[in-house]
């Protein structure tokens, strides 16, 4: 985060059991007035069942609607993939595509832009 011109100081780290809970973690976030943007960062795994889908797709909705009913902007970093190694290989090592680094972007990106338009 310092590389995009955040204080680490400023970061507020927390974690929820599921992907499936990241939008009201997200939500409560958004609500506190503590925190320019959220991030979520999780992983949907595809199993043998429906579940996937599911969780993958209400989880999306989810974070889409925090966004938009709070005002603050909310990243999408949520995985769907095949299994662990896919996973891994998009959010590890320098060289790959880090799916989080990009919400991180996203994130800072999204908060400036609603400064502006706070201030305006």
């Amino acid at each position: 985060m310092a590389a995009l011109g955040v204080d680490p100081a400023d970061v507020v780290d927390e974690s929820v059991p599921g992907s499936f809970e990241l939008p009201m973690g997200a939500r409560i976030l958004a609500k506190s007035g503590r925190v320019d943007a959220v991030i979520c960062l999780g992983s949907v795994i595809r199993g043998e069942t429906s579940h996937y889908e599911l969780v993958a797709g209400e989880s999306a909705a989810g974070i889409q609607q925090v966004q938009l009913s709070t005002g603050v902007p909310v990243a999408f970093g949520i995985l769907t993939t095949e299994d662990e190694a896919q996973a891994l290989a998009r959010s590890e090592g320098p060289g790959g595509h880090n799916v989080g680094e990009d919400a991180a972007v996203v994130a800072v990106e999204m908060a400036r832009l609603a400064e502006r338009h706070r201030s305006a």
